[in-house]
C-alpha cells in the first residue's frame, strides 16, 4: 500500500515537471520580446520630407536684379516674402510639400506670378525668370495761355523797386503771353488798391499845399481835395490808359524789358515803347491806350478842379505830350537802372532777353 502511494506520487512528479518547465520556457520567452502595442493608443505618424524652392531674377537681357520682392503663397497659410541677392538668386527651404504661387516684383518691372508644386524632399529649382520692363507713359501737361499770362501777373505783383515801390507794370518774362480782358483789369485794380499808392498820391497833395496849389484854400479840407484830384487823376489815367482801353483796343499795357543788346539799341527800344506798344496778336502798334488815356485823363480832371485852375483843350493835349515824354524818360530808367533794383525777378529773366 505504501509503495502504491510512493509509484503514484512519482508518476505525478514526472508528469507535472515537464509542465513546470514548458510554463518557465514560455515566461521567459515572452520576457524576451517586445511589448506589445496598446491598442487603445496609436502609433506615432513618420513626419513628412520637407523641400524647398530656388531661383533666379533677371531682366530680359539676363542681367540680375538685386532686391526683388518674392512672396510664397500656400492655400490659406500666411505670406511668406523673401529678397534676391546681389546675383539675383532667392530659395524657401523647409517647405512641407504641396502647391504653391510666387509673386515676382521689383521695381521698373512688370510683376511676375509663377505656380508650381514641390514635392517630399524636393529641392525644386525653378527655371529662370527674367522680368520685363514696366510700360511706361509719358504725360504732357501744358498749360493753357491764361495761365501762362496768371503765372506771369502774380510775378508781377511781387515786383517792388527798393523792395517797396510797385514795378507790376513791367515784364521780364522772356516768353510773355498776351493778358485776358480780365486780367489786365486785375493788374489795374491791384495797381489802384497798392497802399505805397495811396501814401504816394498824399505826398504829392501834401506838395500841393506847401505851395498852395489850386485855389482851395489850406487846412484839413484843402488838403482833402487835393488829396482826391490827386487820387482821383491816378484812378482815372489807370482805369481808362491801363485797363479799358487795352481792352477794347486789345493792346498790352505793359512794358517788356528788353535786356539785351548795345546801349543805343536798347535806348532806342525804351523811348519807342512810349508810344509803341505790342498787341495781343504779338505785333507792334501805335500805343493809341496810353496816349488817349492821358488825353482823356487830363480832360476829365478839369471837371473837378477850380475854374481858376482848368486848362484848356491845348493844355490838355500839352499835359499829354509830356506825360509821354515821362514815360520815355521812366522807360529808359526801367530798362537800364529799375530791374537792378527790383527783388523777386528771376535771376533767368535778369540776363535772358524779352521778346522782341
Amino acid at each position: 500500500m505504501k509503495r502504491l502511494r510512493l509509484a503514484t506520487r512519482q508518476r505525478l512528479l514526472t508528469l507535472a515537471l515537464p509542465l513546470v518547465l514548458i510554463a518557465g520556457a514560455q515566461r521567459s520567452f515572452a520576457a524576451e520580446l517586445p511589448d506589445s502595442p496598446d491598442p487603445q493608443t496609436p502609433a506615432p505618424a513618420a513626419p513628412a520630407r520637407t523641400g524647398g524652392i530656388t531661383g533666379t531674377i533677371t531682366d530680359k537681357d539676363g542681367a540680375s536684379i538685386a532686391g526683388a520682392r518674392i512672396s510664397l503663397s500656400r492655400g490659406n497659410q500666411p505670406i511668406v516674402s523673401a529678397a534676391t541677392a546681389t546675383d539675383g538668386s532667392f530659395s524657401f527651404p523647409g517647405l512641407l510639400p504641396g502647391p504653391f504661387q510666387l509673386a515676382v516684383s521689383a521695381a521698373g518691372f512688370a510683376p511676375q506670378q509663377i505656380t508650381g508644386e514641390v514635392a517630399a524632399g524636393q529641392i525644386l529649382e525653378l527655371p529662370l525668370i527674367a522680368l520685363a520692363a514696366a510700360a511706361t507713359t509719358n504725360i504732357q501737361v501744358t498749360a493753357s495761355q491764361t495761365e501762362i499770362a496768371e503765372a506771369q501777373i502774380n510775378q508781377e505783383e511781387k515786383q517792388r523797386v527798393l523792395g517797396v515801390f510797385p514795378n507790376f507794370y513791367v515784364s521780364y518774362d522772356s516768353n510773355p503771353v498776351p493778358l485776358t480782358p480780365g486780367q489786365k483789369f486785375e493788374l489795374a485794380a491791384r495797381t489802384l488798391i497798392d497802399p505805397v499808392n495811396f501814401v504816394l498820391n498824399g505826398v504829392v497833395a501834401g506838395v500841393q499845399q506847401a505851395d498852395n496849389t489850386y485855389n482851395w484854400g489850406q487846412g484839413a479840407q484843402g488838403y482833402g481835395k487835393r488829396y482826391a484830384a490827386a487820387y482821383g487823376t491816378f484812378l482815372d489815367g489807370t482805369l481808362i490808359g491801363s485797363a479799358a482801353l487795352p481792352i477794347v483796343l486789345k493792346q498790352d499795357p505793359r512794358y517788356f524789358w528788353k535786356g539785351t543788346g548795345s546801349a543805343k539799341s536798347r535806348a532806342g527800344y525804351a523811348i519807342a515803347n512810349a508810344v509803341m506798344c505790342k498787341g495781343d496778336n504779338h505785333r507792334w502798334q501805335v500805343n493809341y491806350s496810353a496816349i488817349l488815356g492821358g488825353l482823356a485823363a487830363g480832360a476829365i480832371s478839369n471837371l473837378y478842379y477850380p475854374a481858376s485852375n482848368r486848362a484848356g483843350f491845348g493844355l490838355t493835349f500839352e499835359g499829354a505830350a509830356i506825360g509821354t515824354g515821362m514815360s520815355a524818360v521812366a522807360n529808359l530808367l526801367q530798362e537800364f537802372v529799375v530791374h537792378r533794383l527790383t527783388p523777386h525777378v528771376p535771376p533767368t529773366e535778369r540776363t535772358g532777353a524779352v521778346a522782341q
